[in-house]
């Protein structure tokens, strides 16, 4: 929790002043049973105010300041009546600017926590978001932060309001009659042990809860994301009894340490209810008993501050309960903001570069991904692809033509060997200048809710409305997007829910040629084309994407025959041929069971029948 203590400096002097006006509350409740008993003692009961042993100095210097020597019952019942409400006025401001003041200051420091919470998971490689699971990283982001900023906001306010009410209660309790005390004494060490019993076994549990509300918030998002999958596959009822498993732990997770908690409130109701019988009863004793000082308005007073002595005992556990809640959430956020990137910035010190021809270079590459284990995904891969160049990658599922790409934005890094972007290491880029060389589109088009505009304009955002126009058209977009009433102003739903496979492709592609990149890396992104809509897009890109560096991932042969070269990567991760398509269907085993299996062949002229 230190550390997160450091985004409260800013705030530092909100978070000074907020217990001093707490200070100025508590003093304010603490003065009212006194002058209560003031209006009871000399008021109603019609003690004498200057009586030598019942009366009060201070209550008759009160009066003689306002009312001189002459005064009757009924001015000192409205003098103090009028007092309390002023110290109440008093306390109720002091009370609303804590308030005011504790609030901004939590609300900021949750906020900047927030803020550099997200900035992190943003900064973090996709082996360790993945690490982390979508469902957790959201219910960090969202309830343990928000848990936090609540402690934080408990801390200005009942921090303070608690120990006042303790010891300045207990001060004028025993300021009354040394009896109170002694019946204090009593009272608050047996709720202190019920107390300390109950929140060492429920304290640990707090964790356990944010873990099972982690597997919730999973289960949610993956049924949100995946909706028609499982509604396709028909199974909500499957997959509602997996919430229902994860909702029912969390459930009894939270009932069992809600149940050790509700202990409380009982044991706190008898044990003020016996030290109030037992203030009146020992009051009692004493009034009946002749100058034995004590009066009907002291042991009202006694009645009221033992019930807030016991108060602020209950107050001191919920604060125990928030730090130890907030201990919980704030060890899951300092995991995020502990985190140092697996994958970092070079120090971007590489000079000139003196390669004008090689665009992407891979020396020897090899490739696992991390905590796995076997042979490679990749293995001893070297290659050359020239600016310019339509360099296309085929092979069979799960080959590894996906992770290749990855390597090059720095997605992950190497196990093996080296690339190179522009004749430069790709370590040695900050990665903000590397991937702003390239335009990078997944076969799963990401888009965001938005209009079409904005999600194409994401490539570029100080575009003109004639370049998003021209990117959308050599992404042949164009033409889809103005059957819409709103055109590019329609909003879509969240991920393109709204647009069909295709639709989301050709605007993800729009996007990275609105970026006019060095490279161009499209990962099996027409895979949702049909071949005469592919066609078009394949020749609208020898304009739009004139002297870029194309890296097309495809699953058939149609879409790479085209391409300057072409490379086969094998089933055990290497590559073995790279060459022309006719080259290919000569050379390559792998290429002509791909060709075969895709096309029917004429005679060995190598053209594909479409």
């Amino acid at each position: 929790m230190k550390k997160l203590f450091s985004y409260m400096k800013p705030y530092r002097f909100l978070a000074f002043i907020s217990p001093l006006l707490m200070i100025g509350e508590v003093a304010a409740d603490l003065m009212l049973p006194y002058l209560m008993s003031f209006i009871v003692n000399y008021g109603i009961t019609g003690i004498d105010i200057n009586d030598s042993e019942k009366g009060s100095e201070i209550a008759a210097a009160i009066m003689e300041f306002f009312h001189g020597n002459d005064y009757e019952a009924m001015d000192i019942i409205i003098t103090f009546g009028i007092l309390m409400l002023a110290v109440t006025l008093v306390g109720g401001f002091f009370g609303v600017f804590c308030a005011y003041t504790a609030a901004r200051a939590a609300q900021g420091f949750g906020n900047d926590l927030r803020c550099d919470a997200f900035k992190k998971v943003m900064s973090l490689s996709i082996q360790q978001t993945d690490k982390f699971t979508t469902g957790s990283l959201v219910t960090r982001m969202t309830n343990d932060i928000t848990m936090v900023t609540d402690f934080m906001e408990m801390l200005m306010r009942m921090f303070v309001r608690s120990p006042m009410f303790l010891i300045g209660g207990t001060v004028m309790l025993v300021a009354l009659d040394l009896q109170f005390g002694a019946i204090l004494l009593c009272a608050v060490p047996v709720l202190a042990v019920v107390l300390a019993i109950v929140l060492a076994k429920a304290m640990p549990m707090y964790g356990l809860v944010q873990k099972r509300l982690d597997r919730v918030n999973s289960v949610v998002q993956e049924n949100v994301s995946g909706a028609r999958v499982v509604k396709a596959c028909v199974k909500e009822d499957y997959e509602y009894n997996r919430f229902k498993n994860a909702n029912g732990e969390l459930k009894n997770t939270n009932y069992s340490v809600l149940k050790l908690m509700a202990v409380i409130t009982p044991v706190l109701t008898v044990i003020q209810n016996f030290a109030v019988i037992a203030i009146i009863y020992i009051g009692g004793l004493n009034i009946s008993i002749e100058k034995s000082g004590m009066d009907t308005g002291t042991v009202m007073a006694a009645v009221t501050y033992i019930s807030q002595v016991i108060m602020s005992v209950m107050m001191t556990t919920n604060m125990f309960q928030s730090i130890s809640r907030a201990t919980a959430s704030g060890k899951r956020i300092r995991e995020i903001i502990d985190t140092e990137p697996v994958i970092r910035d070079g120090d971007g010190n590489y000079g000139e570069n003196t390669d004008t021809d090689v665009m992407v270079e891979m020396k020897n590459v090899s490739f696992m991904y991390p905590e796995t284990v076997g042979r490679p995904v990749l293995k001893n891969i070297s290659l050359k692809i020239k600016k310019g160049e339509t360099f296309a990658v085929i092979g069979a599922t799960g080959c590894g033509k996906t992770s290749l790409v990855s390597l090059i934005p720095r997605f992950y890094d190497t196990t093996g060997g080296e690339v190179y972007v522009d004749g430069i290491n790709v370590k040695e880029y900050k990665l903000s200048e590397l991937r702003e060389k390239m335009g990078y589109v997944m076969q799963k088009s990401e888009l965001f809710s938005d209009t079409i505009e904005g999600n194409i304009r994401w490539g570029k955002p100080e575009a003109s409305e004639a370049e998003i126009r021209e990117a959308a058209e050599a992404a042949q977009a164009a033409s889809f997007i103005e059957e819409f009433g709103d055109g590019y102003n329609t909003f879509i739903a969240e991920k393109g829910a709204s647009l069909s496979g295709g639709q989301k492709q050709r605007m993800s592609i729009a996007r990275a040629l609105l970026r006019k990149p060095e490279i161009l890396i499209l990962d099996d992104s027409t895979s949702a084309l049909d071949l005469v809509t592919e066609a078009r897009l394949r020749a609208s890109f020898k304009q739009a994407a004139a002297g870029t560096t194309v890296i097309l991932i495809a699953q058939r042969i149609a879409s790479v025959m085209e391409a300057d070269r072409i490379a086969v990567i094998e089933s055990d991760g290497s590559i073995v041929s790279i060459g022309t398509h006719e080259e290919l269907m000569k050379s390559s085993d792998t290429y002509r069971d791909i060709y075969a299996s895709q096309n029917k062949t004429n005679g060995s002229d190598g053209k594909a029948g479409v």
